[in-house]
């Protein structure tokens, strides 16, 4: 498998001029631990994540050396280490160094990637510009699909796992994230949704697109303001012994 095959679509970005609160506030609002981060060209420049937010001066977190280890680190290290405490713009905290793929990257290639690196989200590129974000979750997602013994997926599941994902995204009430794994017709739908209507309007849309034979809705419901979250009934039913968990 490859990694359009498990990929993310709609990835949200965020400018590298924006503020930190516009980026914690995206992040909170959508359960993200990080955001890919564009400028004004739409190229993908970093990436921001929950690591970024941790030393922080505002918390007190800042990392609070000894006087003779920075005199050993140097002026340079120093104010290097200011700028990630005290910035308030996205450029300034994010991370630079970014380990991508494209799409026709083999999956352990990835995988290698993210265990290699310490990485939990690895972006996927068509030039310049991003186009999917390939997750640890998507992982879990696209293990869960395998577990029933359904083949590779073929070029007729990739088109109908984009006919899918655009008809979701193309409604107002659709919460962003939103994945599909797609086999012979048999699609697994997985992601956050906040209200049980959206879960149904989902599976509805899912199951108008030609081609689809059945719907799996492994679509986890969020508390927006405790992080309580809950198993799909379907999930539910072959777990029963879990309970609601704070994310």
């Amino acid at each position: 498998m490859k990694a359009h095959h498990i990929m993310t679509h709609h990835v949200i970005t965020i400018d590298q001029d924006a503020t930190l609160a516009d980026a914690a506030q995206l992040m909170l609002a959508n359960h993200f631990s990080g955001l890919p981060v564009v400028d004004a060209k739409g190229e993908l420049v970093g990436i921001v994540t929950e690591r970024d937010f941790l030393r922080r001066q505002e918390l007190d977190t800042q990392r609070k050396r000894p006087r003779w280890l920075e005199l050993i680190l140097g002026p340079g290290r120093m104010a290097e280490d200011y700028v990630k405490t005290a910035g308030r713009k996205v450029r300034e905290i994010m991370t630079r160094n970014l380990y991508t793929a494209v799409e026709e990257t083999p999956l352990a290639e990835i995988v290698q990637l993210m265990e290699t690196h310490h990485i939990k989200r690895v972006p996927i590129m068509r030039g310049k510009k991003i186009v999917g974000m390939v997750t640890r979750q998507n992982f879990v997602q696209a293990v869960s699909s395998l577990s029933r013994g359904l083949p590779e997926p073929t070029p007729d599941d990739t088109s109908l796992r984009r006919r899918i994902l655009a008809t979701i995204e193309d409604h107002h009430w659709a919460p962003i994230g939103i994945n599909a794994i797609v086999r012979n017709g048999v699609v697994d739908l997985c992601g956050v949704i906040t209200d049980e209507h959206v879960r149904q309007a989902i599976v509805v849309a899912t199951e108008n697109v030609p081609g689809v034979e059945q719907v799996h809705d492994h679509l986890a419901w969020v508390d927006p303001m405790s992080g309580i979250y809950l198993l799909s009934p379907e999930d539910d039913m072959e777990n029963p012994s879990r309970q609601a968990k704070a994310s």
